[in-house]
């Protein structure tokens, strides 16, 4: 694993972007956060852009923003919660860096995503857990998966972090 690229995948909630500033400060990397970069290119909310032009419209943006990033080095990658679920995606990710699956349990997903109302994909538990059943199996075919559990940002990182050393992926 050549790792001039980490990428993280999860459920929106499960702490992408958090960690992946903590990591990138850690690595002295730059961190991106590919939502807010579609948010910035799009000028709107991503639940706006999920409402006015539909999840096709912006998966496709996604996949662009992705591409455009893989050509990057000593990045670290905040993934949204659905990019990983695309194959295309995901030959970018295995091609480009090491991809690291951060898995919280769905208790912990659920409060921190209740009542966000940028979150655009789910209304109530039972759909949010559905959406969890169907896209665990993408998740699960990341070069690592770290378990967050009650851990705090630094220990998710530092775990991150002795993860790769031990896998001698990273570089730069």
């Amino acid at each position: 694993m050549d790792a001039s690229i980490i990428y993280l995948v999860g459920f929106m909630g499960a702490g992408k972007t958090s960690v992946g500033q903590r990591l990138a400060g850690l690595l002295g990397w730059s961190f991106v956060d590919v939502d807010q970069k579609i948010e910035e290119r799009e000028g709107t909310p991503i639940r706006e852009i999920f409402l006015r032009a539909g999840e096709p419209y912006f998966r496709r943006v996604e996949s662009e923003e992705l591409q455009s990033l893989s050509a990057g080095k000593n990045l670290v990658v905040a993934l949204g919660g659905g990019a990983f679920c695309s194959l295309e995606n995901q030959r970018v990710v295995q091609r480009t860096g090491t991809s690291v699956w951060l898995d919280a349990p769905m208790e912990t997903l659920f409060s921190r995503c209740k009542g966000d109302g940028s979150r655009p994909l789910f209304t109530t538990r039972a759909a949010m857990k559905d959406l969890i059943g169907r896209r665990r199996p993408f998740y699960a075919k990341a070069d690592l998966r770290v378990r967050v559990g009650r851990l705090s940002v630094d220990q998710i990182a530092d775990k991150i972090l002795v993860r790769l050393k031990s896998c001698a992926s990273l570089s730069g």
